[in-house]
């Protein structure tokens, strides 16, 4: 059914609860995986990354991808800036130039208010992806 699977991650639990998703959506049709991760920068004062971590959590998602790998599943990662858009249409942009089939996203469980107010690149992608959206739960 799917041929190229966007695997959204931004390093965290939730992210990597979807993962495991995407490698069984990946190795049950033999699609191809991509990892998809944006980085978010502060300009204020200079292009720093917002996530003072950004390294350990590239340096985790090319383990991850590499463990997929291994496990048999054909799988890449893209590192990609955010823009002015936020990380939603960032993703969306991916998708769509890669053709892709499924986006799989973690969501952090937020209720429906929480996620208005706090934003939700889940309920975001939603609405502007170019393909359907598997958005997974915390639970």
């Amino acid at each position: 059914m799917f041929k190229k699977i966007v695997w959204a991650t931004d390093g965290s639990e939730c992210a990597d609860r979807a993962l495991g998703v995407a490698k069984s959506l990946a190795t049950n049709d033999g699609a191809e995986l991509l990892a998809v991760h944006t980085v978010e920068y502060i300009i204020a004062k200079g292009a720093a990354p917002q996530d003072v971590d950004e390294d350990s959590t590239q340096a985790k998602i090319t383990k991850q991808v590499a463990d997929l790998v291994s496990a048999g599943v054909k799988a890449s990662s893209k590192v990609v800036q955010g823009g002015m858009t936020g990380a939603a249409h960032t993703i969306a942009d991916v998708a769509k130039d890669e053709d892709a089939d499924v986006i799989v996203i973690g969501t952090r469980g937020h209720t429906a208010l929480g996620g208005l107010l706090l934003g939700s690149v889940p309920q975001r992608l939603l609405h502007i992806a170019p393909c359907p959206v598997l958005v997974v739960p915390p639970r």
